[in-house]
């Protein structure tokens, strides 16, 4: 009788973790475009913990992605999705950094004179993160629902799934 494999291996990190990347990292976007443009602070404060939350959670789904991509890339098809997945983590990882530290520079005046130059500066980092982010959720996708990147195959008689008998 096959045995199921034991849900807390490497693979399943990563998808544990970047679930709460991508929607800190989106909800931050919307928030802090809201602050600036309403000049509410309850917004623009919401926005950068948001942001700063969500860049350090992306940076923890860029390692577990490093963790999995060990196990995974053999199992693939096409491994070039996922090095395309992998290089627009990396990508969101470091402009949402960028814009963490350019919205810290912000939120303690330290360039008051550049101020709009600043805040226009973090508002084309965030959207161009968000539109990274979405592109490579999207590889993600590609990778788990087409060629089935860390998803165990039960057998085509599911026996796995019975309980021995006694």
């Amino acid at each position: 009788m096959e045995q199921l494999p034991d849900f807390w291996r490497t693979i399943i990190w990563h998808p544990l973790t970047v679930h709460f990347p991508v929607a800190l990292l989106s909800f931050a976007t919307i928030f802090i475009i809201a602050g600036y443009w309403t000049k509410r602070s309850n917004f623009l404060f919401t926005g950068k913990a948001l942001l700063i939350t969500g860049t350090l959670g992306a940076w923890v789904a860029v390692y577990t992605g490093s963790l999995a991509d060990a196990v995974v890339t053999r199992q693939l098809c096409d491994p070039t999705i996922l090095e395309d997945h992998e290089n627009g983590a990396f990508t969101v990882a470091w402009l949402f950094s960028a814009a963490s530290a350019l919205i810290v520079i912000d939120h303690f005046n330290l360039v008051k004179k550049f101020q709009q130059i600043l805040r226009t500066i973090i508002i084309a980092l965030i959207i161009s993160g968000t539109g990274f982010l979405v592109y490579t959720g999207h590889l993600g996708a590609t990778l788990v629902y087409q060629q089935a990147a860390g998803v165990y195959t039960p057998s085509e008689d599911c026996i796995e799934f019975t309980e021995p008998d006694s």
